[in-house]
């Protein structure tokens, strides 16, 4: 499946649609509005306001569809959410563009307002959600027809695995699940499932194995005696970007737990990975974009200082940069201002100390104001980071924390930040165990995550900034 290619389906629908709604909308006002107030007919003429409009209007929509989340998750789209999707979508931006743009119109009563508020409606939703109705439909044939899936391994092997396979199996409408294997909870588990589908390993080569196979959803049957082993399980798989069900208990569905997604579909409960709203989530990624790209610039005299201290402090390129873990367990290049001397990791990784022989001068000027961390803007703009969220580690750390914290992993679930409430409270760690003690407030920050959270924590990283009161 061409994710991309598919995307661009409903991005270029949703241009040509908002743009053809705009252009017969200003045919309209000229052809029926205007002549009511001046008394006669007036040309339909393509003037600056239309051409304006015409680039403005199609970007707004998209922008407006991106926050809502309509562009997230293509595949796997309700016919039935996306009319009442786009239904609220297009009344909340024709009020917006109506109180923007359309109050100066030359109209005759006001209720010619009401005439181009309900036809600029009606044209932008009809020509929006006819291609969208369109593309979804035949996508959704695809997928009940077994031409488009997702690659899907079962965790268990015995019958509750069976049987949830054998439902799947014999149901007469795919529901996209392209079962390529099994794994077992240990090399001992009987393997029941064996005569139907691969045995692609036990939970320790589970990481390996979605990697290897492009997994997409993951459905856990195991059973009774296992159940302890679900968590071990959901923390192996934190850092994944698959989509994780599980087979419900009866307590489940009595206290509600088990939604219903599909009339036909198995009963599975979704572990849910969306911690924000996905509107805020998508603001938030605006936020940092545009909060980026205008620090990047204002911040000019700032970096030529930093360059300047930096060079003529030590011997040594002015940028350090090394790998670090992101979102999902993937890893990128982090940029930093140069704080240490050039051969610092000499001996291998290791952490900095409050009073580090290996800190240049200059370099503790920078680190008190967190100014080293200036360059990681551009890793904000280009998306391996946020402007808030928890502090990326080196994998050779990752490995040791987790050894003692598993639960490390869940902070992958998040881009991660040049600040977050962990560095705000707690600050710099010398050691793996103070990593471990500033972990739980990253852990209650993913708990909680918000945009009013965000905001917090950047009022207070710009007061430790100010006050050179970082550790």
């Amino acid at each position: 499946m061409n994710k991309n290619l598919h995307l661009a389906k409903y991005l270029i629908a949703d241009i040509l649609s908002s743009s053809v709604a705009w252009i017969m909308f200003f045919i309209f006002r000229k052809i029926y509005i205007e002549p009511l107030k001046f008394g006669y007919d007036i040309p339909v003429d393509f003037n600056f306001n239309f051409y304006a409009g015409l680039a403005f209007i199609p970007v707004f929509w998209l922008l407006i569809y991106y926050l809502v989340g309509y562009y997230k998750d293509i595949y796997r789209k309700s016919r039935l959410i996306e009319l009442g999707q786009t239904l609220f979508v297009t009344i909340l931006g024709t009020i917006i563009i109506f109180f923007s743009l359309m109050l100066d119109d030359q109209v005759s009563t006001y209720k010619n307002y009401y005439s181009s508020i309900v036809t600029f409606f009606a044209l932008q939703f009809f020509l929006c959600y006819i291609p969208r109705l369109i593309i979804t439909t035949k996508t959704s044939k695809k997928i009940q027809k077994g031409i488009l899936g997702f690659n899907t391994i079962l965790i268990g092997s015995n019958e509750k695995a069976l049987k949830l396979y054998q439902a799947f199996s014999s149901q007469k409408i795919s529901y996209g699940n392209i079962f390529i294997g099994f794994v077992s909870i240990s090399e001992k588990n009987g393997c029941v499932l064996g005569k139907h589908i691969a045995h692609l390993g036990n939970l320790d080569d589970l990481r390996i194995i979605i990697d290897n196979n492009k997994v997409e959803e993951v459905i856990i049957a195991i059973e009774s005696s296992e159940q302890e082993e679900v968590w071990r399980i959901i923390n192996k798989l934190q850092d994944k970007h698959v989509i994780i069900k599980v087979i419900p208990a009866m307590y489940d569905i009595l206290t509600g737990s088990v939604k219903m997604s599909a009339i036909y579909g198995t009963p599975l409960i979704q572990i849910s990975y969306d911690i924000m709203p996905v509107w805020q989530k998508n603001v938030k990624r605006l936020i940092d974009i545009i909060a980026s790209v205008i620090a990047i610039f204002l911040l000019i005299p700032v970096y030529l200082f930093l360059i300047i201290g930096v060079k003529t402090s030590s011997r040594g390129p002015i940028l350090y940069s090394h790998e670090r873990i992101g979102r999902y367990g993937k890893p990128f290049t982090i940029y930093k201002f140069r704080s240490m001397f050039t051969d610092a990791e000499k001996n291998g990784p290791a952490l900095s100390s409050q009073n580090d022989s290996r800190i240049t001068k200059f370099g503790k000027l920078m680190r008190k104001s967190r100014l080293d961390e200036l360059p990681q803007f551009y890793n904000v703009m280009i998306g391996d980071m946020s402007l808030v969220g928890p502090r990326p580690e080196r994998q050779f750390y990752i490995d040791q924390i987790v050894q003692q914290a598993p639960h490390y992993l869940h902070l992958h679930k998040v881009r991660p930040g040049i600040t977050s409430w962990g560095q705000v409270k707690y600050g710099y760690a010398e050691n793996v165990e103070q990593m471990i003690e500033r972990l739980k407030y990253d852990i209650i920050y993913l708990e909680n995550m918000s945009l009013y959270l965000d905001f917090k924590i950047m009022i207070y990283t710009i007061k430790i900034i100010l006050q050179r009161s970082g550790k």
